[in-house]
């Protein structure tokens, strides 16, 4: 039986349509709006969406720092208190377990956010990897999650919460935020390529919090949003997810996530398997069709006739309105410009290769 967040009770009487996702229940979209709408109104005015499925464990203690730095690929030497690092951790053969979000807290804590589908064998990893004066704590179940995402998030933020509690720069937080008399973490993070934030609190205060938000956004235009604005709003904006764009046969070199692994350090796990493997065979492409159709996951790319990859997402993208995909694809056969045919439904359809991201922060 899938679980269910703080938040059920809430989404059924605000008519979320709820399906199984990572092993919960959660809204895919509400009867009111749509996936459409819900997408719309995070690019123009601001939503909602509770993320409360996501993983939170923390590690605290004087070699918190040295596990995470051999753990994960990144590094976390000199990030900053109150910073935030995006990060992957792989397995020996370089492979992607996941990836995830580093919080500093102290000099010796962290808080990492982790996926939900994932969470079970995260944990499992992290705990067989602890070493030294190290404390490692699964809390994600006293955490809830939500993500305000939009143009106009800022302005509810600031109706609720004192201006020295509001974090300015991308990647930041506050770790004790008063939002509306709720403590909460606050963050300036989000996976929609919007402005926006996303607020951690006591599983106890997510009704409260949630409502206290809708209240004060609706004269932004605030809509709850579900699943399904979350995927289209992040292939919109470029963004890989787990078991699409990476996964445990993947790399991060072969994805375009070269950004979050410093091969400079001494070592981590996947390290040596990185540098074996050389040059990844592999690339992430963006794809435009520019014929009628969507190629959703597993559609064939060909160039030139030959197969050189598939897609790993697609989708039409609301306000793109376009259908976009990403692909792994045979790395330097094709370019920015490049035209290839992608297989829907047994017919190929024409694409063109583009940039990622799709369509850039306003």
């Amino acid at each position: 039986m899938d679980l269910k967040t703080p938040l059920y009770d809430v989404h059924l009487a605000s008519g979320g349509k709820m399906v199984s996702f990572a092993g919960y229940s959660l809204p895919v979209q509400y009867k009111d709006t749509g996936l459409i709408k819900e997408h719309l109104a995070v690019r123009n005015q601001v939503g909602l969406f509770d993320v409360s499925h996501m993983g939170e464990v923390v590690y605290q203690g004087k070699d918190a720092l040295e596990n995470l730095n051999y753990l994960l690929t990144n590094d976390f030497s000199n990030l900053a208190i109150g910073r935030v690092r995006y990060t992957l951790m792989c397995n020996e053969s370089g492979g992607v377990i996941d990836d995830l979000l580093v919080y500093k807290c102290s000099e010796e804590k962290y808080l990492l956010v982790i996926n939900a589908a994932n969470r079970a064998k995260d944990i499992a990893w992290m705990k067989q990897h602890l070493f030294g004066d190290v404390t490692f704590t699964d809390e994600s179940d006293q955490l809830a999650q939500l993500a305000l995402q939009g143009p106009e998030a800022k302005k509810i933020i600031k109706k609720l919460t004192s201006e020295a509690e509001i974090p300015e720069k991308y990647y930041s937080f506050t770790e004790q935020a008063n939002v509306g008399g709720v403590n909460c973490l606050l963050s300036r993070t989000g996976y929609t390529g919007e402005f926006g934030y996303e607020l951690y609190c006591d599983t106890k205060d997510a009704v409260k919090l949630w409502n206290l938000l809708i209240e004060n956004g609706q004269e932004y235009g605030l809509v709850p949003c579900g699943l399904g604005a979350r995927d289209t709003l992040r292939l919109e904006a470029g963004m890989p997810l787990y078991g699409h764009e990476m996964d445990e046969e993947i790399t991060p070199f072969e994805t375009d996530l070269n950004f979050a692994v410093k091969m400079s350090k001494s070592d981590f796990i996947g390290k040596q398997a990185l540098i074996d493997k050389r040059e990844p065979k592999r690339e992430r492409i963006g794809l435009i069709l520019t014929e009628r159709g969507i190629a959703r996951e597993g559609a064939v790319a060909f160039f030139n006739g030959e197969k050189i990859g598939e897609t790993t997402s697609g989708t039409m993208g609301p306000y793109l309105n376009k259908a976009c995909a990403m692909a792994l694809v045979e790395k330097n056969r094709v370019q920015i410009g490049s035209e290839l045919e992608v297989e829907v439904r047994g017919k190929k359809i024409s694409a063109e290769v583009v940039s990622i991201p799709f369509i850039k922060n306003k």
